[in-house]
């Protein structure tokens, strides 16, 4: 059996900006999240920003005398070639890129990439170095709690094993487990819910050598974690977080036992 999340050695929270900063305002964002490195380490935690591509340079640079981790929205599945409009994996960890997230559900909806293509992108970002987060997550809400953990488990086992099997075991991942349905609602799929379709699926890299964490994400915000800590690692926190006093917030409560 997999550890319990509470017990673990090291909790890990972030955020990525998606598409909604210009230039300036994410230099900025970059700037203020820099100034949390003191109070991620003092709270044992992996933080991590997830800006857009044509930030990442500067971002590094900003973060550069920091803990906090790099990331990127995403990456192709072949380091280099005639694929115009993609961006290599080769080039985001020369970019000092240290996570890449790969699947998300508004990528797999709108650009139709399924779990093999989500799974060939975690080998190619291991393959250069870095750390996949790969995105799971049902579609459909289940409208009985007692069959709606059951339908969750079986759509997200699939996108787990697929992305698994293309890494080498001690290779280092991490999961945020979103519903899709609770991306962008008002509030965050229930309590009970999340740490019953986590602790599942847990089961799935217990055996692992490689460490392997699970974070919630969809419209997670303050108090989320402590609700969810039996069952994740930590949080993939969305707008919410684009305000750095919240992201601060959560910090803190990371830092509770």
């Amino acid at each position: 059996m997999a550890p319990i999340p509470a017990q673990r050695e090291k909790r890990i929270v972030g955020t990525s900006l998606k598409m909604y900063f210009d230039l300036p305002s994410t230099a900025a964002y970059i700037k203020s999240v820099a100034s949390l490195s003191s109070a991620a380490t003092a709270a044992n935690l992996d933080l991590f920003v997830i800006p857009d591509f044509v930030s990442l340079q500067h971002a590094k640079s900003f973060l550069s005398s920091t803990t906090i981790q790099l990331g990127a929205q995403d990456s192709f599945s072949e380091d280099k070639g005639a694929y115009t409009g993609e961006v290599s994996p080769l080039t985001l960890s020369q970019a000092g890129v240290q996570l890449v997230e790969i699947g998300h559900a508004e990528r797999r909806r709108l650009f139709g990439e399924s779990d093999e293509d989500v799974a060939r992108k975690a080998e190619a970002v291991v393959r250069n170095g870095m750390v996949p987060l790969v995105c799971i997550g049902e579609k459909t809400k289940g409208s009985v709690a007692s069959e709606a953990v059951g339908l969750a488990v079986k759509e997200c086992v699939p996108q787990v094993k697929a992305a698994l099997s293309r890494v080498p075991d001690d290779a280092e991942v991490v999961f945020a487990y979103e519903p899709v349905w609770a991306i962008g609602a008002s509030e965050p799929a229930g309590a009970d819910h999340v740490v019953a379709v986590t602790q599942n699926l847990r089961g799935l890299f217990a055996e692992r050598k490689g460490r392997t964490r699970i974070l919630y994400g969809g419209s997670a915000g303050p108090g989320t974690f402590q609700k969810l800590k039996d069952g994740v690692d930590g949080l993939f926190l969305g707008r919410f977080a684009h305000d750095v006093k919240n992201l601060e917030k959560v910090i803190e409560e990371m830092n509770e036992p």
